[in-house]
């Protein structure tokens, strides 16, 4: 069984302590009833209704236990209500947050009445997810605010819960990226995957190698502006995302997408491979074929390579694995290893042998996308991502599962389903349509991770990534319109349990739909899909 990030994927114990001793699968219609009420995104393991009247939320309300996931809970309450609670001393109704033992990592529990409203987790992380959980609780009525009398007892899914932006097509500064986190985290995402580097630029600034981003980073997709994070913006960034339980994955995509590498370090790499598929998707996209010495800002893929029997691309692979390592406290690194075009298939296992075991020597455990999983060498350790269809083509589902016969496991991003840049209709003003068309709301919601590759199990899955590539992703605002609502069809994937009547996309539309309110209140510029039935307050 995969266990990364410490984390329990065992949700039995937790179902069977739900408030009524009964599973989830036999709940009454009522409590079905109420769950699509209730607009809880991802749908928590269990939940039972109480005859108690609504705890109120006023500013006569008191916060009281853990200091951190006090704060959280204050900050959201403003943000939802405009109330600001009393704080630790004063008021008359209690909201109280408790470690106690006891319980899988990331779980937690909560008992709300008229008169307060009691929440326990065995650790740090499943008290701030059981503050985003009472957030979303908070309805309003005609004399103001509420939270429901209910009993929740809730534990994830899977260990790894994961988003990726893509910094490289389109660089975003740290305040866009800590606003990311903030958004992801709010749905119980434990882990950013950053895209630090592509052919159209470098985003990290390493000491080992300067140039990198002295002559790397300058350009973007379409021309423009580029950028990239100094060692101090990197340390905020992961410093933000900790406090919000979330580790950060930095990948540095390797032996392809390797143009802007070519401009600091010419001697690294082979000229552009220009195929019949890359002119194809630059007549498609417009913009120019990759020169070599030029900066390239179009949209085409796979033509770029490092020289796999070059020592010094191991010494280059050395020094930057090696710096990032260092800087990057989680236990993941990410080669990429995907759209090797350029790179014929014998030299490309040889390359994926060497660099995961470079990266295992540090004391990391790589990831790399599932097409690494064609090289026989791979370092056993590698844990694999799976971005095909969510019905496997081109023999993509046997390359993934090397990795589940490693025993190192599977994260699932099906483009068909997760990825965010996918228009979400045909006449998007945004994205693409490459991944089978468009994908609906409904599209992003209907699929199941243990569905996907035959062979590949609910024990094999470490967890489920969203990735949002920006090649036509330029503002926080378009951010926003594109994982908003279909990141929460995500997170459903990867938090919520499989059984059941429960998980069902009549139930999720109407719940996300009741987000609308806390959504506006938090600043996220949400798409309003006709498919959901947006509430207001």
């Amino acid at each position: 069984m995969v266990t990364h990030l410490n984390a329990s994927r065992d949700t039995t114990s937790i179902s069977d302590r739900t408030p009524d001793k009964t599973p989830v699968t036999s709940r009454t219609y009522f409590v079905r009833l109420l769950y699509m009420m209730l607009p809880l995104v991802p749908l928590p393991l269990g939940l039972r209704p109480s005859d108690s009247p609504a705890l109120r939320v006023t500013a006569d309300l008191r916060i009281t236990g853990d200091t951190d996931a006090a704060a959280a809970l204050t900050a959201l309450i403003s943000a939802r209500t405009g109330v600001e609670p009393a704080g630790s001393e004063g008021g008359t109704a209690v909201i109280d947050l408790r470690r106690e033992p006891g319980g899988t990592a990331e779980s937690y529990r909560i008992t709300v009445d008229a008169a307060s409203a009691r929440i326990t987790a065995p650790d740090a992380a499943g008290l701030f997810y059981a503050v985003q959980t009472l957030g979303q609780l908070i309805t309003r009525d005609d004399a103001g605010f509420t939270i429901p009398a209910v009993e929740i007892a809730d534990a994830p899914r899977f260990a790894y819960r994961g988003v990726m932006l893509d910094v490289a097509r389109h660089f975003f500064p740290v305040d866009v990226v800590r606003d990311y986190i903030d958004r992801a985290a709010s749905l119980k995402f434990n882990a950013l995957h950053l895209h630090l580097s592509d052919d159209q630029g470098w985003r990290i600034h390493l000491d080992s190698r300067p140039k990198l981003t002295e002559q790397a980073s300058g350009s973007a997709v379409g021309g423009d502006a580029g950028g990239f994070y100094s060692k101090a913006d990197y340390r905020r960034i992961v410093d933000y995302a900790a406090e919000r339980h979330m580790i950060v994955v930095p990948e540095i995509d390797v032996p392809g997408h390797t143009h802007a590498v070519s401009l600091a370090y010419p001697e690294l790499t082979e000229a552009p491979v220009l195929s019949p598929h890359v002119l194809e998707i630059v007549a498609s996209h417009g913009g120019a074929a990759p020169v070599t010495g030029e900066p390239y800002t179009g949209m085409a893929v796979g033509f770029s390579s490092l020289r796999i029997h070059d020592e010094a691309t191991y010494d280059f692979l050395a020094d930057v694995f090696g710096e990032l390592a260092g800087m990057t406290p989680g236990p993941y690194l990410h080669i990429g290893g995907d759209e090797a075009l350029g790179t014929a298939p014998d030299d490309f296992a040889t390359f994926i042998a060497r660099a995961t075991a470079i990266v295992a020597d540090l004391g990391k455990t790589p990831i790399a996308w599932h097409e690494a999983g064609a090289a026989p060498g791979i370092d056993p350790s590698t844990v694999g991502q799976y971005w095909g269809f969510r019905v496997p083509t081109d023999g993509m589902d046997e390359k993934a599962r090397t990795f589940v016969r490693n025993d190192a496991g599977l994260i699932l991003s099906p483009a068909d389903a997760v990825y965010l840049d996918m228009k979400e209709t045909a006449d998007s003003p945004l994205g693409l349509t490459w991944a089978n068309g468009p994908t609906s709301v409904e599209r992003a919601y209907s699929w199941d991770p243990a569905e996907v590759i035959d062979g590949v199990g609910e024990e094999d899955i470490l967890g489920v990534e969203a990735p949002l590539w920006s090649e036509t992703i330029r503002t926080p605002e378009d951010i926003d319109r594109m994982a908003f609502p279909r990141l929460a069809a995500a997170a459903e994937a990867a938090w919520s349990p499989r059984e059941g009547d429960l998980r069902s996309w009549e139930s999720f539309r109407v719940r996300v739909g009741g987000l609308a309110p806390l959504w506006a209140g938090l600043g996220i510029a949400y798409h309003p899909s006709v498919e959901i039935p947006w509430r207001s307050e």
